[in-house]
């Protein structure tokens, strides 16, 4: 007998309230203008560069957080621009199509 099983029988009339959680990204605002995606080399090293979003910094923040741990890269977010290490325009302007963004790739 595991541990809920146990906690079963001792409070029978308990009812489980089951809880969704919703992920932040989900709570993001979605603007019409397109979010800026471009290259850059800064001291000789790849940098992609978003900018142009006008919601909260939260909701930005939070979208770097989430394009920052699914590509397992580096990077920050300063003067209203996330700045990831390396060139992958391609995923993210993929990851922000499918969330619902409109994404305009500028350089290169």
């Amino acid at each position: 007998m595991d541990l809920q099983d146990q906690l079963k029988n001792l409070f029978p009339d308990h009812k489980e309230e089951i809880k969704e959680e919703q992920s932040d990204a989900s709570n993001i605002w979605m603007q019409d203008d397109p979010i800026i995606c471009k290259y850059e080399k800064r001291k000789g090293k790849p940098i992609t560069i978003l900018e142009g979003y006008t919601g909260a910094n939260e909701d930005f923040k939070a979208l770097a957080k989430e394009i920052k741990t699914k590509l397992s890269v580096g990077g920050s977010f300063k003067d209203d621009k996330i700045i990831i290490q390396g060139d992958y325009r391609d995923k993210i302007m993929k990851m922000l199509k499918d969330k619902g963004f409109n994404v305009k790739r500028v350089g290169g």
